[in-house]
């Protein structure tokens, strides 16, 4: 059990966007012109690739509870973890260039000096975005949330699975 909480911790550690702003060299100052806007078609392409990604994991899940060999069931859940991996990849390169990877959250969702210093920085950052910036940084942290929970439901079914435990699906 304290194996599967830690990967449920690590996991969520590892994917959370504070983190990954945070990973960024924040010293510059933070701009007091607009942020530009997140390249939501760009979010939308990695989302479609995280769908299929999705789709696929769930075959391989439907496989995994339905063979009874324990050594087909081994070789089903290192596809499975192989394919999670893909889509953990996919879900940090959404946050753009202004983190990791391209296209996405990217420069205009974590600013420069927007998580340096605590909270505080976030007001002035949000207080700079139009409403439209704000409904698109609604919609891909909404979308990204949903990735989230997703990942996080395929890895309670992969330990459960790799202990011996079949968790049903929800």
């Amino acid at each position: 059990m304290r194996a599967f909480l830690l990967a449920l911790v690590l996991f969520g550690a590892l994917t959370s966007p504070a983190l990954l702003a945070a990973s960024k060299d924040t010293a510059a100052p933070q701009s007091a012109s607009k942020p530009p806007n997140p390249d939501t078609a760009a979010f939308d392409k990695s989302l479609a690739q995280f769908d299929e990604l999705m789709k696929t994991m769930e075959s391989q899940m439907n496989q995994i509870r339905q063979t009874t060999d324990p050594q087909v069931r081994q070789k089903l859940l290192q596809k499975h973890w192989a394919t999670m991996q893909t889509a953990m990849a996919t879900m940090r390169r959404m946050w753009g260039p202004g983190t990791r990877g391209e296209g996405g959250m990217g420069s205009g969702m974590m600013a420069p000096g927007m998580m340096g210093g605590g909270w505080g920085h976030m007001g002035g950052y949000y207080s700079h975005l139009t409403p439209e910036q704000l409904r698109q940084r609604q919609y891909m942290t909404d979308q990204y949330l949903q990735m989230q929970q997703e990942m996080m439901n395929n890895m309670m079914w992969q330990q459960e699975y790799r202990m011996g435990h079949p968790a049903s699906p929800q």
